[in-house]
Formats: C-alpha cells, structure tokens, sequence
C-alpha cells in the first residue's frame, strides 16, 4: 500500500487492447495497487489523466492521434508531479532521453514487464526514477555524442522516407546546399558511414521514427 494505506492508483495508456489487458490482469493482482482508467491514445491519457489523477501512468510512446512523449509534456505541464513510466519495445538511447527530458521517471522495456513492472511501479510511487539496465547502458554509451538538431532529424527522417536532397529542400524550403550541410553534420555525429548507415543508426537509437 502507498503511505497513505490507500492502493497505488494506474493510469494504462497503450494502443493494444492485449496488452491493456495483460497489465490490467498483473495490477489485479498486486493487494497495492489498482488500476483507475486505460487510455489508447495520448488525447486520451492526457484527458484520463486530468479525470482520475492517478498516482502513476504507464505510457507507450507509440500511439495514434498523440504519441506517448507529447502526451507526457502535455499531462507534466499540467501537473508537473505526474509520476509516469514509459512503456516501449526499443532500447534507443536517444528516445529514452527525449522521454526523460519531457518529464518521465521510468522507462521500462515490454519484454521485461512480468519481471520488473510491479518493483518499477513501486519505486517510481516512492519518488525514485527506473530505467531498464540495457536501456541506461546505452544512454551511458552515447552520452558524450553531440545530439541532432530539430533540424538535422527533419533532414533525417525525411532521407529515411526516401527522398534525395533535392527533395528534402524542396520540402523544407531550404537550399540543396543546405541539406548537403545538415547531413554531413548527422553523418558525424552519428559516426555513420553515409546516409543509409546514418538512417540505420537513428531508427536504432530512436532518434528518427517511421
């Protein structure tokens, strides 16, 4: 139980019903904790959110209408004690961050959710941040690197939708020149090989989403 005697209340904000309905049944069966209301979109967190105010949201960042990382700004914004866990099938460090810098203070892999959400849960109530072990590393092992700009991940992912750099400059309403410029710095900064390595590196690391 919290501190208060009273249940850890959940708020679920995930697209897929199985899963809502696996982490339903795994709150069920904690005695310290219950589950207040689900969510499948980011709109709908954030409105659930503003309803139940739970004590912790478990939130995937991939969803319709509004995904999980603006849904987090969104509800932090609001109330900026919101306690949320980021839900998510990728290790990328750089999605990580951005998910920490918006206000999260878990971060949890779903292939490791029947071995460490109840404890994730647990120590995020008591004011402690929890990120998966394999997630941290890789944050450790890119900390140093130089983050893209909005710019150089516009650059990016529209490279990664296949556009040539004409394309991407008719698109952005930029210079051919200047995306040349843009992408020699992400191939730097990614120690990437050219532009199809560059693409692999950041669908990896989550810097780039399609």
């Amino acid at each position: 139980m919290s501190v208060t005697g009273s249940p850890i209340r959940i708020l679920v904000a995930d697209d897929h019903p199985l899963l809502r309905e696996g982490l339903s049944a795994l709150i069920a069966g904690q005695p310290d904790m219950a589950l207040v209301a689900e969510a499948e979109n980011g709109e709908q967190a954030v409105r659930a959110f503003r309803e139940h105010r739970p004590d912790i949201t478990l939130m995937d960042v991939r969803m319709p209408m509004m995904g999980g990382i603006d849904a987090i700004t969104a509800i932090r914004a609001e109330f900026p004690s919101a306690r949320i866990v980021v839900l998510t099938t990728y290790t990328g460090d750089a999605q990580a961050l951005r998910a920490i810098k918006a206000g999260a203070s878990g971060y949890l892999l779903k292939s490791m959710l029947r071995k460490e959400l109840v404890d994730t849960i647990r120590s995020v109530h008591a004011g402690r941040r929890r990120i998966s072990e394999d997630v941290a590393s890789e944050m450790a092992q890119y900390m140093a690197d130089d983050e893209l700009t909005s710019r150089e991940r516009d650059v990016l992912a529209l490279v990664a939708a296949g556009n040539a750099n004409k394309e991407v400059a008719a698109r952005m309403g930029v210079s051919e020149e200047t995306v040349k410029t843009h992408m020699k710095h992400v191939l730097t900064k990614l120690s990437a090989r050219d532009r199809t390595h560059a693409v692999v590196v950041a669908l990896k690391r989550g810097i780039i989403d399609i």
